[in-house]
This record gives C-alpha cells, sequence and structure tokens, in this order.
C-alpha cells in the first residue's frame, strides 16, 4: 500500500475522531430528555436512511470492479458486505449499550478512559489470534496514547466496579467492531457495510430500547437536533469515514488514531460549553498528540 493511501486513510480517521469528539457535547444535550439506549436507535435509524440513501447511488468504479469479476467473485464480493454489515452492526450496538449501562454505575471519566483502551486491546489480540505484529514504535506510541487517556480522563482513583466491569466489554467489543471492519472492508463494498451496520445497530438497539427504556416519539422529538447531529454527522459520516480509511491503514494505528475523540471532546466541551481544561488534561492531550505523531513516522 502506497505511504499517500496510508497518509488519507490515517487523515480521515483523525477527521472521524473529532466528529465523534465533538458529538458529545450533543449527546450530554440530548440525554437531558431522551434515554441513552432510545437516543442511539433513533440516531442509527437516522444513520441507516441517510447512508443507505447513499450507497444506492451507482458508482461507476464500484461498476467497473463488479465488471472485472465472475459470476462467483460477484457473489462473494455482495455476501461479504452484507455479512460484514451485521457483524459490525451487532459490535457497534453490544458496545454502545455496555457503555451506557455502565456510564450509570461509574464516572464518566473511568468510562472513557476504560473505553479507550480498545487502544491497546486491537494489537494484543490481533497478536494473540492472528499472528500481526506490529514495530516497537507503535507499541510506544500505544502505551503514550494510554498514558495520554490516564491524564485526560481520570481525576480520581482506580477500582474496578460492577459499571467498570460493564464498560470494559464495551472496550472488548469495540476492539472487535475495529477488527471486523478491517476484515470486511478488503472484501465487500465499505459503503453499503456501513449502511448494513446502521440498520442492524438501529434493529438491536431498538429491541434494547423497548426492554429496558421507556421510548415515545416525544421524548425523541425533543431531542430532535442532538439526533440530527450525531446521527448524521457524528453516525452517517463519522463511521462511514472509519470504514472508508480502515482499508487504508493498520488496525492498530487506527484504534489509536480514533481514541482522539476524547481529545476533541474535552476541547469542544471548553470551546462551546465553556468547560475549563485543568493542566492535567491538557498534558494528556499533549502526550495523546505526541502519540499520533510518533506514529506517523513508524517503522515498517
Amino acid at each position: 500500500m502506497s505511504n499517500n493511501k496510508r497518509m488519507l486513510g490515517n487523515a480521515l480517521l483523525m477527521l472521524t475522531a473529532m466528529i465523534w469528539g465533538t458529538a458529545f457535547v450533543f449527546q450530554r444535550v440530548g440525554m437531558e430528555s431522551i434515554e441513552p439506549i432510545t437516543f442511539n436507535a433513533a440516531r442509527m435509524a437516522l444513520a441507516a436512511v441517510a447512508v443507505g440513501a447513499v450507497s444506492a447511488m451507482p458508482i461507476a468504479s464500484e461498476k467497473e470492479k463488479l465488471a472485472s469479476y465472475t459470476v462467483k467473485e460477484c457473489a462473494e464480493y455482495r455476501k461479504n458486505t452484507i455479512i460484514g454489515g451485521i457483524c459490525c452492526g451487532t459490535f457497534l450496538a453490544a458496545a454502545s449499550i455496555f457503555q451506557q449501562m455502565g456510564v450509570v454505575y461509574t464516572t464518566a471519566g473511568k468510562a472513557g478512559f476504560i473505553t479507550a483502551m480498545y487502544m491497546l486491546l486491537v494489537p494484543v489480540i490481533n497478536f494473540v489470534f492472528f499472528k500481526k505484529r506490529n514495530s516497537w514504535i507503535v507499541w510506544l506510541a500505544v502505551l503514550l496514547g494510554v498514558v495520554g487517556m490516564y491524564l485526560l480522563c481520570m481525576t480520581e482513583g482506580f477500582s474496578l466496579g460492577r459499571g467498570d466491569t460493564l464498560v470494559c466489554i464495551c472496550a472488548v467489543l469495540f476492539s472487535g467492531h475495529i477488527l471486523c471492519c478491517d476484515h470486511f472492508v478488503k472484501l465487500g463494498n465499505p459503503i453499503r457495510i456501513s449502511a448494513i451496520q446502521f440498520a442492524s445497530c438501529t434493529v438491536i438497539s431498538a429491541v434494547a430500547a423497548l426492554i429496558l427504556e421507556q421510548p415515545s416519539m416525544a421524548k425523541i422529538v425533543s431531542a430532535a437536533i442532538p439526533i440530527l447531529y450525531c446521527g448524521i454527522v457524528s453516525g452517517g459520516i463519522g463511521y462511514t469515514l472509519q470504514i472508508i480509511a480502515q482499508k487504508f491503514t493498520d488496525p492498530t494505528v487506527a484504534s489509536l488514531l480514533m481514541s482522539l475523540e476524547s481529545v476533541f471532546a474535552v476541547i469542544a466541551g471548553a470551546l462551546l460549553l465553556g468547560e475549563r481544561m485543568t493542566s492535567r488534561e491538557l498534558l494528556g492531550c499533549a502526550i495523546m498528540f505526541a502519540a499520533i505523531v510518533l506514529v506517523q513516522i513508524r517503522g515498517e
């Protein structure tokens, strides 16, 4: 893979992290009038419609690709697109639900830190199960990222409780989502995988909301603006950019870049909500950005 494509993929993932980070502001506002899983189901449904409309448009490059395939290869390509979308959507829905359940019993800082541990879990899972190695510079960048995330998110003592355990499960599931995207994006249509992902996530989240919460149209309407932003921008654009970008970059690097969403969330909170950044948070942000710079010059 050319260095230019890798840099493009990394740039798209940084843009994704920025979009997700700013979405925390809208999510926080949205939680004032609607339950979390209902909110998630509504925004994923909106994302499914938006990305589904885009995926239905004919693309010349896609037609050329399929024209060069045999009938069997075309069938395999379409099958991988459907299976990939369902698998990615299942991981995404499960991770989001466990995260929301965990946040009820733990602090936002601990939840953010534990969730971001997917940046460490992805290379470990990749090595243990798929024997994929990373250079020492990548491992150093990951460890720096963990330190930066700790300084950014953790403001109290660390001990594992019920909520922390649920968020740990969420981190494992987000790792599975990243690795699932990495696998299927090379075998199917990225845009359609994204659309199917959102549709699957919507169904699972809606069922969970009906069981665990009391969803209503009035609540959805009251949180319309946050749902619109998180559905179209954070969901539709952000997660689709993730799937496209992962075609051009390594999953370990992708996990590190996407963990920047916590950094951008703190910055967005300071700029849009007037929240003050402590010297500890500034140091955490600086270390995170140092890790990102380091991974860009990594050895192969």
